[in-house]
């Protein structure tokens, strides 16, 4: 009896000490973690802290602009085109905080806004998998604002006002 008690007990303390061996690092000293601030240090990655949402994004055929808008505030066009004449276009106005861009899209035909918490990681924005029911409306077809991912392709103002939707107006306004 005693045999198969001490038997039963091995396993368990295995698992304690792979435990006690290899828990989970304390957030910002993983060694990803270091090699990212590392890269920030060295000017190499951006740091999301401190760089300035204004700016072109883009991948693909997919476009964001973000510009100044005043009192702390930013003004956004969003452009996503897909083929046949299916896509969607979106302009509204966004706020940051820290890694967030708060986004209002006025989308909604009745004049609903489209909110949503999209992720600035300095050179990248990413709006989340799920929107709002809303944040569709202005789209056609199969295309759809969730889960669109754009990188920067400049960081001027310059740039970003001199972008156009599929009518040739100018994305961020003007």
């Amino acid at each position: 009896m005693r045999a198969v008690l001490i038997v039963a007990m091995i396993p368990a303390a295995l698992l304690a000490s792979c435990h006690q061996r290899h828990s989970v690092p304390a957030h910002g000293d993983t060694p990803g973690d270091r090699l990212e601030a590392a890269a920030q240090a060295a000017g190499v990655v951006a740091d999301p802290a401190h760089a300035d949402p204004i700016g072109s994004y883009g991948r693909d055929n997919d476009r964001l602009c973000v510009v100044p808008g005043g009192a702390g505030a930013y003004r956004i066009g969003v452009l996503v085109r897909f083929e046949d004449g299916q896509g969607c276009t979106a302009r509204g106005t966004a706020t940051r905080s820290g890694d967030r861009l708060d986004m209002s899209l006025d989308m909604n035909l009745d004049g609903e806004p489209c909110r949503v918490a999209a992720r600035f990681e300095g050179d990248r924005i990413v709006l989340p998998a799920e929107l709002p029911p809303g944040c569709d409306r202005r789209c056609t077809g199969r295309a759809s604002l969730a889960a669109l991912d754009v990188e920067r392709l400049s960081d001027g103002t310059a740039e970003a006002t001199a972008q156009v939707d599929g009518k040739g107006n100018p994305l961020c306004g003007g």
